[in-house]
This record gives C-alpha cells, structure tokens and sequence, in this order.
C-alpha cells in the first residue's frame, strides 16, 4: 500500500512491496518472509511459546520517534507563523508587501519539500526548513484571515484540524477505517480529480477574473471545502497505515522524520481547508 505522500510513496511503508524486509534481504530469506510478511518483525513473538522470535534490532523506528519528530515540525510550524503574524504586517498599506513574502513562503516551502520527496534519505534539515517556510506563509494568511473577516475563523480552523485529527486516528485505532488497496485507489483518483479542478478553477480565476468557475466561494465552495477536508482526512489514514507498517517491519530510526513531514504536510492541508470552509460560511467569500 503506497501512501498519499510522495514521501512515504517512494520508499515502500507498505505491506505490498514486501515492507521494510529490503533493509535485511539476507534475514528475509532465512524466515522465509515471502509467504509471511511479518517474518522480519524484531517484536514478533512465538505463538506456542510467547516468546520473541528473534532479538529486536536496535535502531529502528518508533512510535515514540514518530511522535517527537512530528512535535518537533509541527513546533517549527507554529513558531514560525506566529513570528510572521506579529512581524508581518496586514494593514492596508502593507497587505501586498506581506502576501508577497507569504507567497515566496509557499513557493520555496514547496521546493524543499519537493526536493526531500525525491532524496533517498531523509535530510532533517530540508523537513525543518520546509515547515518554517510553510509556517510563514500561514501566519500570513491566518493573520489577514483573522483581521478581515473574523478573528475566530483562525481558532476554529485550528480546533477542526485537531478533532479531524484525533477523529481519524481514533476511527484507524478502532479498526473502523481499513486501508486497502481499493480503498487508496479511491483516494488518489478523487485527489487527482480534486486538484484538477482546483487548477482548472485558479486558471479561469487569473484570466476571468473573480473566482473562476466558483469552486472556492459560494455553495460550490462550501461542497468543495468539505470535499478538500474529507480527502485530507483519508489522507491521514493512508498516513497512519504507513506509519503502523513502517514500525511493524522495523524501519530505519531516521525514517520518523519522513513519517513526520508526510503527517504535516497533510494537517496543513487539512487546517487551509477548514480556514476557507469557516471563510466562507462566515459569509465572507
């Protein structure tokens, strides 16, 4: 099962391409793990008599490094667009100066994270800059958000990211979101299909003028934010499912930083999605 982010994608969190068993090729072939795919689990246990299998490896990932590592770049996050709120400002006279750093923001976030996408390894330094580059281009929007429309769209967008997430990851926990290869095939197309449209509406935006096709304001854009927050909610479970997989077949310690960046990549998907949502039902389109 690849995942929803070119991070994960590219390096096989799944079960389908035989999962982490390429980092100990030579064990695989011992335990014959290609009829068992948790042959090479270092946690497996023996079920006559409970005991491990075989010694756990050292150096492999966690749940516990996946956690720190994520606190760590969301932190990054939120740091940095709470400097570039205060620092920026939003007035009037000095809206355009900082949408413009905001949109440098983006564009070099972007690049890094492109960049990490196709490394082999993960680059610590690369996820970081990319979540303090992202996070200024979102204390910018949140602050004109804030400012011109209502300052409590912020704090619901904020709110609605944090039970979307705990929503999902409590429904993956309990077994009610089972992620399948039907079930990815489902969310890559219906986020394909979303981005086109997306694309297709910024298109008409620039040459039409106004907002296009009238996909992000309206009743079409109330439709379409609750779709956007759907997809990054099933996004978050493919996120989950490769972070389970990756820690099931021991991982490499240094790949929490990968499952790190996919999840906050996704909750900022998610959070400008709801920010847009509570915009627009604010009646401020």
């Amino acid at each position: 099962m690849r995942s929803s982010n070119p991070v994960f994608s590219r390096r096989g969190f799944s079960r389908d391409n035989g999962g982490y068993a390429g980092f100990d090729a030579h064990a695989q072939m011992q335990a014959g793990a290609a009829t068992n795919p948790y042959a090479t689990n270092p946690y497996a246990t023996d079920p006559a008599t409970g005991m491990p299998q075989a010694p756990a490896r050292a150096g492999v990932m966690t749940i516990d490094d996946v956690v720190s590592r994520t606190a760590m770049t969301l932190g990054m996050v939120v740091l940095t667009a709470a400097i570039s709120w205060i620092a920026l400002p939003v007035d009037p006279a000095n809206l355009g100066k900082s949408y413009g750093i905001a949109i440098g923001a983006a564009l070099v976030a972007m690049v890094l994270a492109l960049v990490q996408s196709f490394k082999r390894k993960a680059s610590p330094a690369l996820i970081l800059g990319y979540a303090a580059f992202e996070g200024v281009f979102l204390g910018v929007i949140s602050a004109a958000t804030s400012t011109y429309i209502s300052p409590g769209v912020v704090v619901q967008a904020v709110l609605g990211t944090m039970c979307v997430f705990a929503g999902v990851l409590f429904a993956y926990k309990m077994r009610w979101i089972r992620v399948t290869r039907r079930f990815y095939g489902f969310v890559m197309a219906a986020a394909m299909g979303f981005m086109l449209l997306m694309v297709v509406n910024l298109l008409f935006s620039v040459f039409a003028g106004g907002d296009g096709l009238g996909f992000r304001s309206g009743g079409l854009g109330i439709l379409f934010g609750i779709l956007g927050v759907v997809l990054g909610a099933c996004f978050l479970a493919l996120d989950f499912k490769q972070v389970e997989d990756g820690v099931t077949y021991g991982a490499p310690r240094e790949e929490a930083w990968l499952a790190a960046f996919g999840l906050t990549m996704t909750l900022v998907w998610i959070y400008l999605e709801l920010l847009r949502l509570f915009q627009i039902l604010s009646g401020d389109d």
